[in-house]
């Protein structure tokens, strides 16, 4: 048969018997679906990636800070002043909490492996100081004083190298043809200005560092290899007297350095008077504003024709010993364990003061809980098979306040070296809001990161984008900045090593360095947020295929 006349034969029959047709269809469709093959599941989505950075930031809550805040920053630790009781007992409680959150000690101290000890020594001016200029004896807070070490233990015969102003930068060198290693240097205070009182060597007439700060100077001449800095105020609305008068109490405090074997780590700091340096110079008053204002006029440093004279120095001190510690916990990384990533903050403060205890809840008990919670966090994230790949040192160091010390001395006795260590990010203050930020959106000052290495700040701030989105501040990155911030927490010591860093800040406020700043006064849902984004910064730096390199030298 056909399969027309098939057709014509079926369409008759369903004319016929409508029922029958329709149940041969049925039959017809039952058999087609019995014999088709099975239907296929769908398949299953593909699984989504779990960002662990994410799980484990969440340890780091503002539950945590507090209650290791509440701790460092309470009266029993004594305002923690380097050296002092309530110093020694942070940095045990940092090594504490490091031992319990499962943190290996790294240092090779049986005894202690969670602490690098060290000697600072306390120090004191010692009665007798004078300074004599020909026939001419000078008195010691009156006419002349020191701040910081001093190499004039013994009467000394000095004939300091007059350099101006004792600036350097593109275009200005007091510095150019002198060689001062080794010797003594007399610098005026201050930078070029104009006859409005604005500075020259800013593009807008704006201070630069080397006008209002002259620690800035005197790290220059340290680097310049000089022994010391003897610095006058020619400016004639200054008062030295009774600058003098008001710094003595300060001046006669003992005073922290570092224990240097060969020679000391920083130029030594002397402030005399305008009459003391014009008779070094063998000049009048007259005649030093003729050259300063020669120098006003040309912008540019001019060689002086001054008869520098000798002079005879005793400014002696008593040394003490002081011992102290930087605290340490240690996280081994797996395939990339040579490359090791610091996170750090110091745990000292200002002790006590007139009866006084200056807690520093903000500076920088902020910073040393925010350590101690990220390595809780990366401690546990190792525990549970999500561990590093390159190594974290969490380092909580001392000295800071009396100058780096504690920083200073990890850069020269480092647990693993130098070379090995990829990057600092450095905690000093995080749990506050500075005037400028009042009122507005969360954020935090980065201080540094590009000053080194370019791409560290491309990563911070993704990270920042993907899981924080605070406000980056970079103001104080500019070189002009009069604060000088960059130079002022421990992170420095790692960039003068050439290791890259970020230093993470919330500013100044009207607590900072007074017994008022409380642990009442932080605001931990914003100390929170910061510590997160250095938690993912350093997951992320911990965890990346490459290597942070050096690739800039930013001033």
């Amino acid at each position: 048969m056909t399969n027309k006349s098939l057709i014509i034969a079926l369409l008759a029959l369903a004319s016929v018997a409508p029922a029958y047709a329709q149940d041969k269809i049925k039959v017809k469709t039952k058999t087609k679906k019995s014999r088709s093959a099975p239907a296929q599941a769908a398949a299953p989505a593909p699984a989504v990636e779990t960002d662990w950075s994410v799980k484990y930031a969440d340890l780091v809550s503002a539950d945590r800070l507090r209650a290791h805040l509440s701790v460092l920053a309470s009266d029993e630790y004594e305002g923690r002043e380097t050296g002092m009781k309530g110093q020694h007992m942070a940095a045990e409680y940092v090594a504490e909490q490091f031992k319990k959150a499962g943190l290996t000690g790294p240092v090779s101290d049986a005894a202690a492996p969670y602490l690098q000890r060290f000697n600072l020594e306390q120090v004191s001016w010692a009665e007798g100081a004078n300074l004599k200029v020909g026939n001419t004896t000078y008195k010691w807070l009156v006419d002349f004083y020191g701040l910081g070490d001093s190499p004039f233990t013994q009467a000394t015969t000095v004939k300091p190298v007059f350099l101006g102003y004792g600036i350097e930068q593109d275009g200005y060198s007091d510095y150019a043809g002198q060689d001062v290693k080794g010797k003594d240097v007399l610098i005026a205070l201050g930078e070029p200005t104009s006859t409005d009182g604005k500075s020259l060597l800013s593009a807008d007439g704006s201070p630069t560092k080397w006008g209002t700060d002259y620690r800035g100077k005197a790290q220059l001449a340290t680097q310049k290899g000089a022994r010391s800095v003897f610095f006058v105020d020619l400016n004639p609305n200054s008062n030295f007297s009774k600058q003098t008068a008001r710094l003595a109490p300060y001046i006669s405090r003992p005073s922290t350095v570092m224990v240097t074997e060969q020679q000391p780590s920083r130029a030594a700091a002397f402030f005399v008077s305008p009459a003391v340096a014009l008779q070094l110079l063998g000049t009048t008053d007259a005649k030093m504003k003729d050259y300063l204002a020669k120098i006003n006029t040309t912008k540019k440093p001019v060689a002086s024709t001054f008869k520098v004279k000798p002079m005879q120095i005793q400014a002696a001190r008593t040394r003490t010993p002081l011992p102290t510690e930087n605290a340490l916990g240690f996280i081994e990384g797996s395939d990339k364990k040579e490359d090791i990533i610091v996170i750090s903050a110091h745990h000292d403060h200002l002790g006590i003061q007139n009866g006084v205890v200056f807690n520093g809840a903000d500076d920088d008990g902020s910073g040393t809980s925010a350590i101690i919670t990220m390595a809780e966090a990366f401690a546990k994230a190792k525990a549970e098979g999500h561990g590093s790949r390159r190594s974290l040192l969490f380092l909580s160091v001392t000295g800071e306040e009396k100058g780096l010390f504690g920083s200073e001395y990890y850069s020269k006795n480092p647990v693993f070296p130098m070379a090995q260590t990829m990057v600092d990010l450095n905690v000093d203050m995080i749990g506050r809001t500075d005037v400028e930020h009042e009122g507005k959106a969360d954020y935090v000052y980065v201080i540094g990161s590009d000053k080194l290495a370019s791409q560290l700040k491309v990563v911070q701030e993704e990270q920042n984008a993907k899981y924080t989105q605070l406000d980056l501040d970079y103001r104080f990155d500019d070189p002009a900045d009069p604060n000088r911030f960059y130079y002022r927490s421990d992170h420095y010591n790692f960039a003068v090593n050439k290791v890259p860093v970020s230093f993470f800040f919330n500013g100044v406020h009207a607590d900072y360095h007074k017994e008022t700043d409380e642990i009442s006064k932080i605001e931990f849902p914003k100390m929170e947020k910061r510590a997160k984004l250095v938690f993912h910064l350093a997951w992320e730096l911990a965890n990346r295929e490459e290597r942070i390199v050096v690739d800039s030298n930013k001033p």
